[in-house]
């Protein structure tokens, strides 16, 4: 798997770089925004797996980088930062981040988050390749390809979601988390299920991850109250009127 490591710090980088390289991974540096960029150009030879994004850079903001790298690329995106605040967090989420990691990190539960979004990352390839196929056919669509829950509508082989007809652009995890409590809407998921099944990992410190996704997709729909916190236990989707 190869990587693209974003950190400017050389001890740091060289530090990570040696404990990724020995779990297999194939890494290349970037010490600031402008090389991060520079290297993932489609010219810029092998395409990368996964990028490991620092928000502190020396020539330009981490978040002004990501939403860079999400216009010219799907490459999953993680960012490892000592921002720890939530606004920060739902920042980076929605500029197009793929997870958050805050400094300082197990090594365990990094290579499980790096692991977990490629994983998707080949999952979402795989989808859309047999979506582009099955509409070259002409095949029909299949019963329960897309959800229609009041105003949201949620198509599963194009991973696309709209409310009242316009498009809304998700990450990868926020369709998933929104799809799960869509499939069962009513239902209330566990925390620990929803770790479980949508970031594959029963890491301590999911969870709050997981409140960071659920606030970006309350903001990013618009409608606080699609989601409902059931205090103690879970989530669960309360479908709204359509208009």
């Amino acid at each position: 798997m190869r990587l693209l490591l974003v950190e400017d710090d050389d001890r740091v980088a060289a530090a990570l770089s040696a404990v990724l390289a020995r779990h297999g991974f194939e890494v290349s540096h970037a010490r600031s925004g402008g090389e991060a960029l520079q290297a993932l150009l489609p010219d810029g030879g092998a395409p990368f797996d996964v990028v490991l994004l620092d928000l502190g850079l020396p020539d330009q903001d981490g978040f002004e980088v990501c939403g860079k790298i999400r216009k010219r690329t799907s490459t999953p995106v993680i960012m490892v930062t000592a921002r720890s605040d939530v606004r920060s967090r739902i920042h980076g989420l929605n500029l197009g981040a793929d997870d958050y990691v805050v400094k300082p990190y197990d090594t365990g539960e990094l290579l499980a988050r790096i692991h977990a979004v490629s994983r998707r990352a080949v999952a979402d390839v795989g989808a859309a390749e047999n979506a582009a196929v099955a509409q070259g056919a002409g095949a029909p669509s299949e019963a329960g390809e897309t959800l229609h829950l009041g105003r949201v509508t949620i198509e599963l082989p194009t991973r696309r979601v709209s409310v009242d007809g316009e498009s809304i652009a998700l990450t990868r995890k926020e369709f998933d988390l929104l799809t799960m409590l869509a499939q069962r809407p009513g239902v209330v998921f566990r925390r620990e299920q929803i770790i479980s099944e949508v970031w594959r990992t029963s890491w301590e410190g999911t969870g709050r991850t997981l409140e960071v996704h659920i606030a970006s997709l309350r903001s990013k729909l618009r409608m606080p109250a699609l989601i409902e916190t059931v205090r103690g236990v879970g989530y669960r989707l309360v479908v709204p009127a359509a208009r």
